[in-house]
């Protein structure tokens, strides 16, 4: 269902309106934000040399330790009285980078989030079941206030408690759910434990975001529950959730909310601007916030651009799914290699469960990487629980030789009993590194 006049603009409306909030942001920025005026300055920019959507990349990139140098209020452009709620990241690798809204734009947010939800299938009058962490995490409330305005009863449930998790599906029969694919399937295999088949929901579509996720990942949620799995993506820094979302229809690339966002694709190294349809850096720029505006942020996702027109009937400019993050990004003996590429190869393989983490290792001057999954409970049974079992050898050297032709890297192999690779009630931790020497 389409519910904005935008989703379905032409190029040149769509660019006439950019180019207008583009000039209203910069203007704002380089008055209120002392860090963009500097730059700004140091560029030789003026906000008036900017008067068409292509000199954006005459503007300064943003990058996320330009935020934490100016923790914590340093890039708002507003008034400290007319910010009326503050986000922040994990800060697990440092400062957190924090975030402000006026009302304004949680008003903007939350219709962004209602647009999104439309397009991944979810009705008004429905139930929307909200699975993601509430908090100084965008996710959550983001979610929560788009349901709201879309006119579905929100449950906020937040993330955690499996067991009320499905106590409340069964007995509140929402239509939608939002939370992190690994976290679905963690619900899916509890239900299963109990002894219910995740089939027998009332669920129709489930919006999954906050970590990359391959297509056979998503093939595995779908078959689990007989349902439609989209995309959602958004970044604190630059909103939240919603920034783009994949319609149930095609399932083809996320549809970006062009009206507050422009999107480039840059070589991470030159900085220069990528081809349509090629991978690269996905890049930023907000075109209505008013609290925390942000120009050209360097998001560190892996993704690509279409400008087609989406058999749905919407004409927005759609992201690919994110490939991966460039600090996750593993090099091994020369070969780049995201998890997201090994998990689709790996998922294919029925004998093992959707479950797998990465650990690196160091060996002298060389990297190595074991992949631990687990055995299904089939396999677990038929082999009498004998882990040294003929059979699990067999599929050990199986994963070696698949992940070898297909994604060009030795990774040794461990096979573990089921239930044995930790469960995410969030954001699914894929690689555990025990030397922070390693590149990563």
């Amino acid at each position: 269902m389409i519910i904005h006049e935008i989703e379905t603009a032409s190029r040149e409306e769509v660019e006439q309106l950019q180019l207008m909030r583009l000039q209203e942001t910069i203007n704002r920025v380089y008055k209120k934000v002392s860090f963009y005026k500097k730059k700004f300055d140091e560029l030789g920019v003026n906000p008036e040399d900017v008067s068409s959507i292509r000199d954006l990349i005459k503007l300064p990139f943003t990058l996320k330790k330009d935020l934490r140098e100016h923790y914590p209020f340093g890039f708002f452009a507003v008034n400290q009285s007319e910010v009326i709620r503050i986000h922040a990241s994990s800060g697990t690798s440092g400062k957190p980078t924090v975030v402000g809204y006026t009302k304004k734009d949680i008003k903007n947010w939350s219709e962004l989030v209602a647009r999104a939800i439309s397009i991944a299938g979810g009705k008004a009058g429905e139930i929307l079941h909200n699975a993601y962490g509430y908090g100084l995490f965008t996710g959550g409330l983001g979610l929560h206030y788009g349901g709201e305005e879309l006119g579905m009863a929100t449950v906020p449930v937040s993330g955690g408690n499996t067991d009320r998790q499905i106590t409340l599906i069964e007995d509140f029969k929402p239509t939608v759910i939002c939370c992190t694919p690994s976290y679905l399937l963690n619900i899916a295999e509890r239900m299963v434990k109990q002894g219910k088949d995740p089939k027998r929901t009332s669920l129709k579509y489930a919006i999954l975001g906050a970590e990359p996720w391959s297509e056979e990942m998503r093939r595995t949620i779908e078959k689990i529950f007989d349902l439609k799995a989209c995309d959602i993506y958004g970044l604190s820094e630059v909103m939240g959730p919603g920034v783009s979302m994949e319609c149930h229809e095609a399932q083809d690339g996320l549809h970006v909310a062009e009206d507050h966002f422009l999107v480039e694709v840059i070589d991470p190294n030159s900085l220069l601007p990528v081809p349509d349809g090629e991978d690269g850096e996905l890049v930023f720029t907000s075109l209505t916030k008013e609290a925390f505006p942000i120009i050209r942020y360097r998001s560190g996702d892996i993704g690509s651009i279409n400008r087609t027109k989406c058999k749905c009937g919407r004409t927005t400019i759609r992201m690919s799914r994110v490939k991966g993050r460039i600090d996750d990004m593993l090099i091994v003996r020369g070969v780049n290699v995201f998890p997201s590429e090994i998990e689709h190869f790996l998922l294919t393989i029925e004998e093992i469960e959707p479950h797998y983490q990465l650990h690196l290792f160091k060996k002298g001057s060389l990297q190595q990487i074991e992949l631990q999954v687990e055995v299904t409970e089939e396999i677990f049974s038929e082999i009498h629980g004998d882990m040294n079992h003929g059979k699990i050898n067999k599929l050990k050297k199986e994963i070696q030789n698949l992940i070898k032709n297909q994604c060009l890297v030795h990774v040794d192999v461990n096979i573990l009993q089921p239930k044995s690779v930790p469960r995410s009630e969030g954001k699914a931790v894929r690689i555990v590194n025990h030397n922070e020497s390693i590149k990563i």
